[in-house]
């Protein structure tokens, strides 16, 4: 059992009461897997769907007439090409050009929301809450209030489809939407960490504990499972994706690490912009790289690479 002084999101007694193994995990408390073991967890969101809880993730707020202003100071991606209703992969970075963190960014009507890696929070905050008295724009950290579920897989859609009135059709990849699920209101958005379809929803904390039981019960029939971080790690490792702390940190750019499609250099001035644009222009002195073992066994972080 993990210790006694790791936060807990408002899922963890539904874990406990699971089998959920719990580990500490970037301050909390989460499971790493459950009773069925990470290869079902990760072969039913492949085949199926999981549901991950991923309410350790932190949500800012950022309102007012330069909102717009403060997230292009500080993210490397173009948020002005977001339509309301849409979201945005980016990079927090430093001056030299070196990643603080990677974030979502959403377009709401009147605001926007960026969610940032859990053991990023506190440096994260103190960027944004340092950058926001030089704009016309107010900044809060909705993280402690907020839960978010990961429901993914090629079932993903059938399942929250009984649990909710929104047109999921309608919702496209990187696009969310406010409505109600289980009867508790959410923002449902097309997004996910594991390379299939699926959606993430943000929701109260309190309404949390409803929601989860609701999915586990709707999507028992279709084959989904409860997911923990074990699978979610070797999801996206199978696709790609990036994980802050792994395969990008306060010591790469994003160019390095593969991301050079979400620096957008002709959006105007931002925090590490020319430090990026000098690299670009002289190119990468190393950068990410996957690789497929031929045999079986596990390449461990540390271990060298020779090439014959």
């Amino acid at each position: 059992m993990a210790d006694e002084t790791l936060k807990r999101t408002p899922l963890h007694d539904e874990h406990v009461a699971l089998g959920g193994r719990m580990v500490p995990f970037a301050g909390y408390a989460m499971p790493v897997q459950y009773p069925a073991g990470i290869v079902k967890e990760h072969q039913a969101v492949r085949s199926a769907a999981g549901l991950f809880d991923v309410s350790h993730m932190g949500e800012f707020e950022v309102r007012g007439p330069e909102a717009l202003d403060l997230i292009q100071h500080l993210l490397t991606n173009d948020a002005s090409r977001l339509d309301v209703g849409q979201a945005q992969y980016t990079v927090l970075c430093q001056p030299d050009g070196t990643a603080l963190d990677d974030c979502l960014v959403y377009r709401f009507d009147d605001h926007y929301m960026v969610v940032v890696n859990a053991a990023n929070l506190e440096k994260d905050r103190a960027w944004f809450e340092t950058a926001a008295t030089d704009f016309d724009a107010t900044f809060a950290d909705r993280s402690e209030e907020t839960a978010l579920l990961a429901l993914q897989g090629p079932k993903a859609q059938p399942i929250l489809a009984g649990l909710t009135d929104t047109d999921l059709d309608a919702i496209g990849f990187y696009r969310f939407a406010r409505g109600a699920v289980a009867g508790r209101d959410a923002v449902i958005s097309r997004t996910g960490y594991t390379g299939e379809d699926g959606f993430e929803l943000y929701l109260a904390a309190v309404d949390a504990v409803d929601v989860w039981r609701a999915l586990l019960e709707a999507g028992e029939p279709q084959g989904l499972l409860p997911a923990g971080l074990g699978a979610r790690d070797s999801l996206r490792l199978e696709v790609g994706y990036i994980l802050y702390g792994n395969d990008l940190d306060e010591r790469h750019t994003p160019l390095e690490a593969g991301l050079g499609w979400v620096v957008k250099l002709d959006k105007g001035d931002f925090v590490g912009r020319d430090a990026l644009a000098r690299q670009k222009e002289e190119g990468v002195r190393e950068k990410l790289v996957g690789f497929v073992l031929k045999e079986r066994g596990f390449p461990r972080q540390g271990y060298e690479i020779r090439v014959d």
